[in-house]
């Protein structure tokens, strides 16, 4: 028989990267409670935790060699809620209940969920290929999920960093909203930090650089999230630059 049978004991530690996709997923649930009381800093923190927690949890099961197909299938699931689902109610919920333009808002949070469910669905079933040669190796395609997230809370770390009148801009949201999502499910190369590495010199002052930026992001965090996502979308044109010419390089001649 090919069942397992009800007896057969694993390792505990074989369900870590599970339970660390499930806490990412309530740390999206919670999320929206806490943005529904009008936390809303919480509530972007959480967010950016369950971030945190998804590059962790695929790290951890490749670590212990645990990789199954459920969890895969949950990471995704976490994924769609925690970055199509979270981020988009908090901007409906802040920007345009009330207010002129709610329906575009409400339309706009519709891409954005669409998209990533679209993004995470592509994702699931593009074929894993030999990229050893390949620039593929350097790159996403598209913006990946964790990242539309924090790209499309934008808006939102302009208001909390004092500029409240961001939020009367609806149809102006409206758009970047939409238009993220649109990155999400496009063919744009985006920069990956898998194959990112440094120099054994350098790792002191990689160290240094590291530790100066989360104390950077703890005193002034609105400022830093405002600055790395502009610094992110402007990346975006020399990202395919770089794939171009990474793939000119690589390609086998005639």
């Amino acid at each position: 028989m090919n069942r397992r049978r009800r007896d057969e004991k694993t390792s505990v530690i074989q369900y870590l990267p599970n339970v660390i996709t499930l806490f990412s997923l309530c740390a999206g649930l919670t999320s929206i409670r806490l943005m529904m009381e009008g936390r809303i800093e919480h509530a972007i923190f959480l967010i950016l935790l369950a971030a945190f927690l998804d590059a962790v949890d695929g790290k951890v099961a490749r670590y212990l060699n645990c990789a199954t197909p459920l969890g895969a299938e949950l990471d995704s699931f976490a994924d769609f809620f925690n970055f199509g689902i979270a981020p988009g109610l908090l901007i409906f919920n802040l920007t345009f209940i009330g207010q002129t333009g709610e329906y575009a808002g409400w339309f706009a949070v519709l891409i954005l969920a669409m998209c990533c469910a679209l993004r995470l669905a592509r994702f699931n079933l593009s074929k894993p290929t030999d990229v050893s040669n390949s620039p593929d190796r350097f790159f996403f395609v598209g913006v990946p999920a964790p990242a539309l997230a924090f790209l499309v809370l934008l808006p939102v770390y302009v208001y909390l960093s004092g500029y409240e009148d961001i939020i009367t801009h609806t149809y102006l949201i409206a758009g970047h909203t939409a238009a993220m999502g649109a990155l999400a499910i496009s063919r744009i190369p985006t920069f990956s930090l898998k194959q990112l590495s440094i120099k054994a010199k350098w790792q002191y002052l990689f160290m240094l650089f590291a530790v100066l930026f989360l104390t950077l992001l703890f005193v002034f965090p609105w400022e830093v999230l405002i600055v790395m996502s502009i610094a992110y979308l402007a990346s975006l044109p020399v990202s395919w630059a770089r794939f171009q010419a990474i793939k000119k390089k690589t390609e086998p001649k005639a």
